[in-house]
This record gives structure tokens, C-alpha cells and sequence, in this order.
């Protein structure tokens, strides 16, 4: 292609980043070609940026010289920056008129605390604009030859969180949730995966229905583990700190679909 990306983002008729605004915007699960070209736009002509932990930081070389760069990573577990300081700097920094990004791995309105963000730059009448991304549940399945919804498994699918902000297990409706929806995707569900998989076949999912853990996904040590619910605890312990759990028939579907083959493990279900 002959045409550096400034003109493509013309030809897109993309718009333009104006002083004092704040963009959030979703950098995608891992693998940083999964940037969407507005989100690349967004990075080209930031003053200051605001980037998660899960943000592939190859992404940063796409910016402008004299970009402040700004690690505001929050994971759980971990001691990081605090949420409140995080909010207040994005609306400090653009009421001194700069164009502030904010970078967040996977979506921003998909379990990433953009829509607090959003919240309170809504609250300070600070301009904002979301930039969506494709996030872990979609993005990681489809590396890892998952696929979230087949007319032979499922119409239907759930995606929910596996620890609530206390860290524990969220008071989720399983029996709805074991009768409701053939396929089910968690995030942030690793530590929690005993306690899910127990609830899920109490509530009467079938205890050998086909699982997978999808660590580090889209990027290059991606781990991928079959299982089953029953065993869903030991393969946790197996996985990398960073992955998204699917549970349903599609999962099956992988030793057709598998494209991208990387590091694949299949525990024994008994």
C-alpha cells in the first residue's frame, strides 16, 4: 500500500483529536494488530498517554515524539494505581488543554472500568469520545479456534465476571445462569475457577461438559487448555495469570479450527 497512514485516515474520514479532550480507547486483547485504525489515529496524535498493564506496548511506538507516556495499569490482586487518581489525572490533564488517551486493553466498556472513567469525565464536563476494541472473550476465542457462537452448539451466549470488587465470587444467579445460556465466558475467573465450576454443575450443568482456558490471548505464548467442568480447577492452576475461561460444546469445535497453533494442552478428564 502506498499510502502512509495519515492519508488513509483521511480517506477514512477519520476525526480529528481536539486539545482537551479525552479518548478511551480499547487496544484489543493482546496482539496489537488487533488496534482498530481509529484507535491508531488516537495514538498518532495524543499528548499524554494513559496505558493499561494488558496494552501490548509496541502500540506506543506509534506515537507522536514528545508524548507523555503514563503507566495507569490496574490488575487484580496487585498493588497498582488507584482508580480515583487515574479519573482525576485524565480530567486534570485535559482541562490544561492537552489531548489525553486513555489506552485500555480489550474494550473499554467490557469489564475494564471505562464506563466509571467515562462516569466521571461525564461528571467534570471533561469531552470524551470511546474508541471500542475487540475484547478477550471475542478476540482470544477466535486465536484460540473457539468459536462464540455455531448453529450446531449454541444461539446463545453469557459473558460475566469471575470475581466481584471484593475480589470474591459475585452472587451470580447459577442456576439461571446453568439453564440460561449454552455458552458461558468468564473473565477474570482463574482463582475462582473451583468455586464456578462447583456452583455451575450444583445449579445442573453437566460435570463433563467441554471447558477451555484461553491464557495470554492473541499474543505469542498463548496457552490454550481443554478440559472439562469437573477439572475446570486443575487446569486453572495450570494457566498463565492472564486468561478468560469458556465454557460450552463449541469449545469442541477447537481440534477442527485451531489455526494458529501454539502451546495447546489437553488435561486428561479422568
Amino acid at each position: 500500500m502506498d499510502r502512509n497512514f495519515a492519508e488513509f485516515a483521511a480517506l477514512l474520514g477519520l476525526p480529528d483529536f481536539q486539545p482537551g479532550w479525552v479518548w478511551l480507547v480499547g487496544a484489543g486483547p493482546g496482539d496489537p494488530g488487533l488496534i482498530t485504525a481509529l484507535g491508531l489515529h488516537a495514538i498518532a496524535h495524543a499528548d499524554f498517554i494513559l496505558y493499561d498493564a494488558l496494552v501490548d506496548e509496541t502500540l506506543l511506538k506509534a506515537a507522536r515524539p514528545g508524548a507523555g507516556m503514563i503507566f495507569a495499569g490496574k490488575r487484580a490482586g496487585v498493588r497498582s494505581c488507584k482508580q480515583e487518581d487515574i479519573s482525576s489525572l485524565l480530567a486534570d490533564l485535559a482541562r490544561e488543554g492537552h489531548r489525553v488517551l486513555r489506552l485500555k486493553g480489550g474494550d473499554p466498556f467490557v469489564f475494564g472500568r471505562g464506563g466509571e472513567e467515562a462516569q466521571n469525565l461525564a461528571r467534570d464536563a471533561v469531552p470524551f469520545r470511546i474508541v471500542p476494541g475487540i475484547t478477550a472473550g471475542i478476540g482470544g476465542l477466535a486465536y484460540a479456534g473457539i468459536p462464540l457462537t455455531h448453529r450446531d452448539t449454541n444461539a446463545s451466549v453469557t459473558f460475566l465476571t469471575g470475581h466481584g470488587a471484593d475480589g470474591q465470587l459475585p452472587p451470580h444467579d447459577w442456576e439461571a445462569l446453568a439453564k440460561g445460556a449454552p455458552t458461558l465466558v468468564l473473565y477474570m475467573a482463574r482463582k475462582q475457577a473451583g468455586a464456578i465450576a462447583d456452583a455451575l454443575i450444583a445449579a445442573g450443568r453437566e460435570r463433563h461438559e467441554t471447558a477451555a482456558i484461553v491464557g495470554n490471548a492473541t499474543r505469542a505464548d498463548q496457552q490454550v487448555i481443554v478440559t472439562t467442568l469437573d477439572n475446570l480447577a486443575a487446569a486453572a492452576e495450570q494457566s498463565p495469570a492472564t486468561s478468560i475461561i469458556v465454557i460450552g460444546a463449541n469449545v469442541r469445535l477447537r481440534h477442527e479450527l485451531d489455526w494458529l497453533t501454539r502451546t495447546a494442552i489437553t488435561l486428561d478428564p479422568s
